[in-house]
């Protein structure tokens, strides 16, 4: 794969418990939709070291904290469509 972007999502305990095992299905999701399956990598780490501000996302660099299920494709639909134009 050949990916311009990346996302990685903390596993780590408090973040999995948190919601992030119910968004990485969303993400994918909203990749595959969007045409951009082939464009990001999505991969996930043992822990991001902000389990008080979990469950964290890291998308191209930027942290997003305290990911939730209703604001994740917001969060996608802004950095994906509008601010990168893919």
């Amino acid at each position: 794969m050949n990916a311009r972007h990346t996302i990685i999502i903390c596993m780590g305990s408090s973040c999995f418990a948190r919601g992030n095992r119910r968004l990485l299905p969303m993400i994918e999701e909203f990749l595959v939709e969007r045409g951009l399956k082939d464009l990001v990598e999505i991969t996930g780490s043992r822990c991001e070291g902000r389990c008080a501000d979990g469950p964290n996302l890291v998308i191209d660099g930027t942290r997003y904290p305290h990911v939730d299920e209703g604001m994740l494709l917001d969060l996608l639909e802004n950095h994906f469509v509008r601010e990168t134009g893919v």
